[in-house]
């Protein structure tokens, strides 16, 4: 058997991080079992099913690196074969015409509440004949469940779980207008495409046993179903807007690597041994259901920005260098010609040493493209005393004189100055670095005035220098 799994979800707008993680876990599985991933949009809800909907979706899965095996497929185009699967189950006597009105389906579910039961459909057109509706009645097909014994999944993460029939009603499975309902075409969409596994969230776990009706009625193989537990907030309620971040995009634009929100979302319900940073050729290798947890998982986003900067520091300097000047363009008063980005990506060494996200990365990059005067944090202001503006100004000079404007160059001016001037080298370094950058934090100092290059670190010391 070639295992196929896919992920289906319905284009509302964003992409959810649950979601993203269920199309992660089915990438994996498919991918250590040597199989296919696809992926099919359950668009059925025009209106909301729009192109940039879509478009979030494609976007988000390309960019965390989950890309289908075969073309996409829309659930909206396949309506006709739902529907002609609805009507070889009534041609088969495994469903029926039901001619309620809407005021019947509300008494009954309303005596059934009054009596203390559960507000479901009674089966009144089940074993009439549908002769008895008045002409041009409009009317659903409902499928025939089974009303004795139980039925049971075998879930590959929750285990056998179990549900009297009883507590399963006839449902519909073709409205009145002829459109198909969702438990319908998930079934039909599944099968047809060969789907092996099924691991979604374990909010349809109750679908399922509908589902399997379908499956059953039809004479199809069910395939293997796994439900993940979901993922909470961090207080163990449901994961809201106010614990924080929910979307692949809102995380991107946080600053999140694909890499880091992937290794993340995998660790996050599913775990191997003390593994906690892995590459994706490690993830394929070690995946596997077994290692996925029956329990909720809890959002932990500390954890994630630390996971993030693991990931962000073993990133390739040229590529932090692309996404830093694209965030730098969009900054007031910064250059992003070639010059910044060569300087950018000299000291991206050490810029990166200091970042969790892109966009910390970028803020702190920025003062080398920024023109004078600089604006300084508070914190540079206290280093910029007036006693400190007087050796700034004495340091400038001898930078200037300094040989080659290297790193080792520098670092001999420096050690010299402060030798000459009985000072400690922090006490240089630390008004140097407010006056050449605006803050008090940065690569390591020479690195900095390297980067900036002579012309202008002299410019921005004596930007600032009080000249005896």
């Amino acid at each position: 058997m070639t295992v196929r799994t896919r992920f289906a979800p319905s284009p509302t707008g964003l992409l959810h991080i649950g979601n993203a993680r269920a199309a992660l876990f089915n990438f994996l599985y498919a991918r250590h079992h040597g199989g296919q991933f696809l992926l099919r949009i359950e668009d059925t809800d025009r209106e909301r099913s729009t192109q940039k909907a879509v478009d979030v979706l494609f976007d988000g899965l390309a960019w965390m690196g989950i890309e289908p095996d075969e073309k996409p497929v829309f659930q909206s185009t396949r309506q006709a074969r739902h529907t002609e699967v609805a009507h070889e189950l009534l041609e088969k006597g495994l469903a029926y015409r039901c001619y309620c009105t809407a005021d019947e389906l509300k008494e009954m579910r309303e005596k059934a509440m009054a009596e203390g039961r559960p507000p479901r459909y009674n089966g009144m057109w089940r074993d009439r004949d549908p002769a008895e509706a008045p002409p041009n009645t409009p009317y659903t097909i409902r499928i025939k469940a089974p009303r004795e014994g139980e039925t049971t999944i075998h879930d590959l993460v929750q285990g056998d779980v179990r549900v009297a029939n009883a507590e399963l009603d006839d449902m519909i499975i073709l409205r009145a207008d002829g459109t198909p309902v969702y438990q319908l075409a998930v079934v039909v969409d599944d099968h047809d495409m060969d789907i092996t596994h099924v691991i979604r969230g374990d909010d349809h776990l109750t679908n399922t046993f509908r589902q399997a009706m379908i499956y059953r009625a039809m004479g199809w193989d069910l395939p293997h179903f796994a439900h993940l537990p979901l993922i909470h907030g961090p207080d163990g309620a449901k994961l809201s807007k106010r614990h924080g971040a929910q979307s692949v995009v809102e995380f991107r634009d946080m600053g999140y690597l694909p890499e880091a929100l992937n290794n993340y979302l995998l660790r996050l319900g599913w775990g191997h041994g003390d593994a906690e940073i892995l590459s994706r050729e490690e993830q394929i290798r070690l995946f596997d259901l077994d290692g996925v947890g029956r329990s909720p998982s809890r959002m932990d986003y500390a954890k994630l920005l630390h996971i993030n900067g693991v990931w962000l520091r073993q990133a390739d300097d040229t590529r932090l260098t692309n996404d830093v000047m694209e965030r730098l363009a969009k900054m007031d008063g910064v250059d992003t010609s070639d010059t910044t980005r060569a300087k950018v990506l000299a000291l991206m060494p050490g810029l990166k040493e200091r970042a969790k996200t892109l966009v910390e990365l970028a803020e702190n990059a920025a003062f080398l493209g920024r023109s004078l005067p600089l604006a300084f944090d508070p914190k540079a202001e206290k280093q910029l005393t007036p006693e400190n503006r007087v050796m700034l100004g004495r340091l400038a000079e001898a930078l200037k004189a300094t040989g080659p404007f290297t790193k080792e160059g520098i670092d001999a001016t420096l050690r010299q100055f402060a030798e000459t001037h009985e000072m400690k080298l922090g006490k240089v370094a630390q008004p140097l670095r407010a006056a050449v950058t605006g803050s008090t934090m940065s690569p390591g100092i020479d690195d900095t005035l390297v980067a900036l290059g002579r012309d202008a670190v002299l410019a921005r010391i004596n930007a600032v220098a009080a000249h005896e």
